[in-house]
């Protein structure tokens, strides 16, 4: 009979955790029979020790059958579901949705809201009046199968192994991990029935791995664990040390994302999307080759064909379809501050993270789950880094709903540098990773 002290001690010498040993903890958690102490134990202990591929592939599947698993084989198709690690301005999934689906790769997308900066993708497509995020399973496969793009909210019984072990991880300074984060992730993914998953994984200041050793050693986690349960995943390095686009904040990233599937987005933005894009109608199997999959996402953007989906996609799930059209009808805020160059010469550095809060205290985000979210308010640079500028010229506009905004702008101001020195833009893709 197995005892948790037993393999908390396997664990903590270094050891390789059999499969039966890794799902007797996660039912034995799920369930309340191992108490908190012990499951503080072992998650330490894999802190420190870490797992090898098999080890995390056993635990991600263990947390996958703790709760429910989405069937999608009613919709044609090789479905493909995209994650993103998170960032600064990250609206790739309102614009990757209906463009892979303009290629005809189905995206039946379950998104979450956002702790932070701004609201996750269900807060952004929240700001379409009348948007809703709830279908029922015959609704949501029927949109997917008419459309090729549905985005609902998460169930509430995926991964419950998942939620209560990220509570624990969370005060137990756990969090870190990567075989704990890899798991985490890749069990939602697994969970939500995609038959292929391409990864962007975030680098910088304004991501979750700070150092781009780190995110390739989080993509490598997850790519494994996806090829280990026969879900064919891959994964892209992508910056996070400056915002991606201009907007941050709920409805002004929708503002963008309209304006990139029209082919006049932010170039950073445009190209990330491509790129993921490109990945996806690959292992959809509507392309052969990258070149030929990327021509076909620029053919969707240029005949208008993928704006056409995004609204006929908002109509379906009870949004105002004329928003493409007409963005005045998204949530506008009351005031527009603009915050001046203090000084003549080039953007040097954009400390991402501290940018986003500065979009937060304006109400663009979460301090806590309870936190309500102010879809109209945020942040809109003018200026990246590479940029020159000159003294008093806008380096970016905040949007606010009050007129003291004493605290974001001073942000702004400080952890936006101007120097005399010209630097370069930073490396917007780094490793792709397949196996």
């Amino acid at each position: 009979m197995l005892r948790m002290v037993d393999v908390i001690e396997k664990k903590r010498n270094g050891e390789i955790l059999t499969q039966e040993e890794i799902r007797f903890f996660v039912e034995g958690y799920t369930n309340g029979t191992i108490p908190d102490y012990q499951a503080s134990a072992f998650l330490m202990a894999i802190y420190f020790q870490g797992m090898n591929a098999e080890e995390q592939g056993n635990l991600t599947l263990s947390m996958v059958e703790s709760g429910d698993r989405i069937d999608l084989s009613a919709i044609a198709g090789i479905k493909v579901d995209k994650h993103s690690t998170g960032g600064v301005g990250d609206t790739t999934t309102i614009i990757l949705g209906p463009l892979v689906a303009a290629c005809g790769v189905p995206v039946a997308k379950m998104s979450g809201r956002g702790l932070g900066h701004t609201g996750g993708t269900l807060d952004k497509l929240e700001a379409i009046e009348g948007f809703h995020i709830e279908l029922t399973n015959e609704e949501f496969i029927k949109q997917v199968n008419d459309l090729k793009l549905a985005v609902i909210g998460q169930s509430g019984n995926l991964t419950p192994a998942d939620k209560k072990l990220y509570s624990l991880r969370d005060v137990t300074a756990t969090v870190d991990s990567i075989p704990l984060i890899a798991s985490s992730i890749m069990s939602k993914k697994i969970a939500a029935g995609a038959n292929a998953i391409v990864l962007d994984v975030k680098t910088g200041n304004g991501a979750f791995m700070k150092t781009e050793e780190d995110s390739i050693a989080l993509a490598h986690s997850m790519v494994a664990i996806g090829q280990n349960v026969g879900v064919n995943t891959m994964a892209i390095i992508s910056d996070m040390s400056q915002p991606l686009g201009y907007a941050i904040g709920n409805s002004l990233e929708v503002i963008e994302a309209i304006q990139t599937l029209k082919g006049e987005g932010p170039k950073d933005l445009t190209e990330l999307c491509l790129v993921l894009g490109s990945q996806m109608v690959l292992v959809g199997g509507k392309a052969k080759t990258l070149e030929e999959a990327r021509g076909q996402l620029e053919k969707v953007i240029a005949d208008g064909s993928a704006l056409e989906i995004l609204g006929q996609f908002i109509e379906a799930q009870g949004g105002n379809p004329a928003i493409i059209h007409d963005t005045s009808l998204l949530p506008q805020a009351a005031f527009k501050t603009e915050v001046k160059a203090t000084a003549t010469g080039y953007i040097t550095k954009m400390e991402a993270d501290d940018i986003g809060i500065a979009a937060m205290l304006l109400g663009a985000g979460r301090a806590t789950k309870e936190d309500a979210i102010d879809l109209a308010v945020g942040i809109v640079l003018e200026k990246k880094i590479g940029d020159a500028v000159e003294i008093g010229e806008t380096i970016a506009v905040i949007h606010s709903n009050i007129e003291d905004i004493t605290q974001s702008k001073a942000i702004l101001q400080k952890h936006i540098f101007i120097e005399e020195k010209h630097v370069e833009p930073p490396r917007l893709i780094g490793k792709i990773i397949t196996n």
